[in-house]
């Protein structure tokens, strides 16, 4: 399994890769259902516009309801240093890198359950 991906574009362009990329988004559907966070992802959403959503949402998360964001990073597992060691200081790259890191941590979750069941 590959976990060291460049960018979203690389992780999406292998789930597609390996017909994961739906089981990917219904994942993300159910974790942030979990999280009580409202997110419009339909089961055929492009890449790029899967991308762009979350991370619209993640930002108005981070500026508007910091408790919501910290739950959600809580339910889906982000590790907690790799959100430390961001660097980024603009919100919006700020917003941009922990797209990444939810999307690379609910590829594992996706990838594992195909490997292994």
């Amino acid at each position: 399994m590959v976990v060291n991906f460049p960018n979203s574009a690389k992780l999406l362009e292998t789930a597609e890769a390996e017909n994961l990329y739906g089981k990917l988004v219904a994942q993300l559907i159910k974790d942030f259902g979990l999280a009580n966070i409202f997110i419009e992802l339909e089961e055929g959403i492009a890449p790029e516009d899967l991308k762009k959503v979350i991370h619209e949402k993640i930002y108005v998360l981070i500026m508007e309801k910091f408790a919501d964001y910290l739950n959600l990073l809580y339910i889906i597992d982000v590790p907690e240093n790799t959100v430390k060691a961001i660097t980024a200081v603009d919100v919006v790259e700020v917003a941009d890198e922990v797209t990444f890191l939810i999307l690379k941590r609910e590829w594992q979750k996706v990838w594992f359950k195909a490997k292994y069941n």
